[in-house]
C-alpha cells in the first residue's frame, strides 16, 4: 500500500473533517455573534458550554482547519447550536443550506452588487439614465 492509499474508512474520516471544516468556516464566514461580531473561539466555546460541552482551543483549531480526528455528537450539537443550524448540515456533504445561512448569503450579495453599482456609477461619471437602468440589471440578475 503506498501513501496515496487509504483504506475505505480512512477516505471517509477525511472527506467528514474536509466537509466539517469546510461548513464550520462558511458558518463563520457569515453568521455574526450577538455583539454583531464574527465568532471568535470564546464565543464559541462559551456557546458550546451552554450547551454541556466544553471546546478546547486545540480541538476547535483541528475542527476549522479539516484534520481527521474523532468528533463526539456532543460536540457537533454544541457548535450547530452555537450557529443555529441543524447537526446534520455540518456532516452532510450536500444538502441544502439552513434558512438563516442562505438568507446571510443573500444580504452580502445584495450589498456586494449595491457596491459595484455605486462604483460603477461613479466611475463612468455622466451617464444616460437608460444606460445605468441597463448596467443595473445585468448586476441583480443571479448568476
Amino acid at each position: 500500500m503506498s501513501d496515496f492509499d487509504l483504506s475505505p474508512q480512512r477516505a471517509t474520516g477525511i472527506r467528514r473533517a474536509e466537509t466539517l471544516a469546510r461548513k464550520i468556516n462558511l458558518l463563520l464566514d457569515v453568521i455574526m455573534s450577538d455583539t454583531g461580531k464574527p465568532f471568535d473561539y470564546a464565543a464559541i466555546r462559551d456557546g458550546a458550554q451552554k450547551f454541556g460541552y466544553y471546546l478546547s482551543r486545540t480541538r476547535w483549531q483541528l475542527l476549522k482547519s479539516g484534520k481527521e480526528q474523532v468528533v463526539p455528537d456532543e460536540a457537533l450539537r454544541a457548535i450547530a447550536s452555537v450557529f443555529d443550524v441543524d447537526p446534520e448540515y455540518l456532516i452532510q456533504e450536500g444538502g441544502k443550506l439552513p434558512e438563516r445561512v442562505e438568507a446571510e448569503l443573500e444580504l452580502i450579495r445584495s450589498l456586494r452588487r449595491a457596491e459595484v453599482r455605486n462604483f460603477a456609477a461613479r466611475a463612468l461619471g455622466p451617464v444616460d439614465p437608460e444606460a445605468l437602468k441597463a448596467i443595473a440589471k445585468i448586476l441583480d440578475e443571479d448568476v
